[in-house]
């Protein structure tokens, strides 16, 4: 992931106290303490703010980091940023972090040595606290909504270090279970990404976004509207209509490439819903 170098140039700073962060995050943190993050406090911004050991207990400032990747357009920081979040507080969900789990992030995201410190930093910032991870993996799901392979791709990556201190059997445990879920939900994934994610396999060369673009659906068509759709189009390309309008021999060769499309994002959809 070669995202590391840039990451920590620009908005993650207020996650790990870069030049910004080192005055924000501090702000941040004091006022998510007392519930007044969104209030100016009395006396406006004094020098009663200043620096402490953990200036963002309640993980205020990394909320903001990630909400400022995303309205600035800065979908590859802000997918290092959340992954690492959720990567830590998947590891600290079930107890304390072990060293099996942090090798498994390193191993997984090949962190360069020139950026482990940034990165450690936030990682053990992101694992004070594991209530509040669903709103990271919102955040990212909204963001790569078009994008779901990178989203899959992630949950693929949390698999591997819930994986990693689980023995012999490979067995999750119950509380990683329940994040992983519920991350995958956030993500707006589907079925088959879960088993998939799962079960380590590689995606599908059809990938969900081209399947949805291919009948002109969103990704929030009913089930019933899939199949209404799938339908349709494959009518109005078979070759037995096409040859009663008087279609040429072009014509019919690009009816059956399209409806080789057609049913290749049926079916792709129609495994991920488990339809």
């Amino acid at each position: 992931m070669a995202i590391w170098g840039k990451l920590f140039g620009g908005v993650a700073g207020f996650a790990v106290g870069g030049p910004v962060g080192a005055l924000v995050g501090t702000a941040l943190g004091h006022a998510a303490d007392n519930g007044s993050l969104l209030e100016t406090p009395a006396g406006g911004w004094t020098d009663r703010w200043g620096g402490r050991a953990n200036a963002d207990p309640n993980g205020a400032a990394t909320f903001v980091a990630a909400k400022l990747a995303a309205a600035m357009g800065k979908r590859d920081q802000m997918y290092g940023l959340v992954i690492i979040v959720l990567s830590a507080k998947l590891a600290k969900c079930d107890g304390p972090v072990n060293r099996a789990e942090i090798d498994a992030f390193k191993r997984r995201f090949n962190v360069p040595a020139e950026n482990m410190k940034e990165v450690g930093r936030l990682f053990d910032i992101a694992r004070q606290r594991t209530d509040d991870y669903e709103n990271f993996a919102r955040e990212l799901g909204r963001a790569f909504s078009n994008r779901t392979e990178m989203l899959e791709e992630g949950l693929a990556s949390l698999f591997i270090i819930a994986r990693a201190d689980a023995g012999p059997t490979g067995e999750i445990n119950a509380q990683e279970e329940e994040f992983l879920r519920r991350v995958h939900k956030a993500f707006g994934l589907s079925p088959g990404a879960w088993e998939r994610a799962q079960d380590g396999r590689a995606r599908p060369s059809v990938s969900e976004v081209d399947a949805y673009a291919v009948l002109g659906l969103s990704r929030t068509a009913s089930n019933e509207e899939v199949r209404v759709t799938w339908r349709r189009l494959v009518r109005e390309h078979h070759p037995d209509i096409l040859s009663a309008r008087g279609a040429d021999e072009a014509e019919m060769a690009r009816g059956a490439a399209r409806i080789a499309q057609i049913n290749a994002a049926w079916d792709r959809i129609k495994r991920d819903r488990q339809i």
